[in-house]
């Protein structure tokens, strides 16, 4: 996600919020609705009532960050009428955006604009990036699994994957998997993805893809069609990153995605335990 994107939809967050005469932070759900890119008020309840029920079941009372109100708005012929709406509290609309589509980028930044409790937006910013690190290593992982499969069920070799893989790694950063974790210094026994940069754990994905596809497209039955597919893969990849002024074998390392998942996932814990109460 883009920085322009980030910082113009939490300008857009921030304009909707507004404070209680205790001083609590509230949006309402109305405004959360379009925010989130709900055209219709019935489907927008629905992410709503399973909002309610994660809040149920992190110890929290509903009515404390849920609270149905009546207001008057005005309609296009000049007069007004009643509609419902809920006042949300932050830890409300960090739930109902956990319950929504985090393939729709709104949603995807509500989701880490309210599991933080301060509204620097250089902290929203990185975790972000963060989220979207891991996301990358959980499609990265699902591809592999996918291909692993495949290629037992095609070869009948248990043992064909990691060998592929190893080739697809050379061709993709030339130099073997061995090398490039001993250049990042990969602890022993943990896997490379762990600790690459996004945008390498994206190109590996999309490698893997590639090589899933034309394998089951063109009936590749052995180890050596399938490694000859998959250096294929990754040498074009590579050349993209290339051309781009991007060598993925001199990017430096990254977290260790096993910590960064552990932090993450903490701080959405420590929101749910004494999150701000409209009651």
């Amino acid at each position: 996600m883009k920085s322009e994107l980030i910082k113009s939809l939490s300008n857009t967050f921030e304009d909707h919020s507004q404070t209680t005469e205790n001083g609590i932070e509230f949006w309402f759900a109305r405004d959360i609705q379009h925010l989130l890119g709900y055209s219709e008020w019935r489907n927008f309840q629905k992410v709503i009532v399973k909002a309610k029920t994660s809040c149920e079941a992190t110890g929290n009372e509903i009515l404390d960050h849920f609270v149905d109100v009546n207001k008057m708005v005005k309609l296009g012929s000049g007069s007004e009428r009643e509609i419902e709406d809920i006042m949300l509290t932050r830890y409300a609309c960090y739930l109902i955006a956990q319950n929504g589509d985090p393939r729709k980028e709104q949603i995807a930044f509500a989701q880490n604009y309210f599991a933080i409790q301060t509204r620097k937006f250089e902290e929203i910013e990185k975790r972000i990036k963060d989220w979207e690190r891991l996301q990358a290593r959980q499609k990265l992982t699902l591809s592999e699994k996918e291909l692993s499969e495949l290629i037992y069920e095609q070869t009948g070799n248990d043992r064909n994957f990691g060998l592929i893989r190893s080739k697809g790694d050379q061709a993709l950063f030339g130099k073997t998997t061995q090398q490039m974790k001993k250049k990042l210094g990969v602890p022993k026994g943990r896997a490379l993805a762990d600790f690459l940069p996004t945008i390498t754990i994206k190109a590996k994905d999309f490698a893997a893809e590639i090589t899933v596809f034309n394998t089951k497209e063109k009936g590749l039955s052995t180890e050596r069609q399938i490694s000859a597919e998959h250096i294929t893969n990754n040498r074009g990849v590579r050349n993209i990153l290339l051309k781009r002024g991007i060598k993925p074998e001199e990017l430096p390392p990254e977290e260790d995605l096993k910590k960064l998942e552990r932090r993450v996932n903490s701080e959405s814990k420590r929101l749910g335990k004494n999150p701000d109460k409209l009651n």
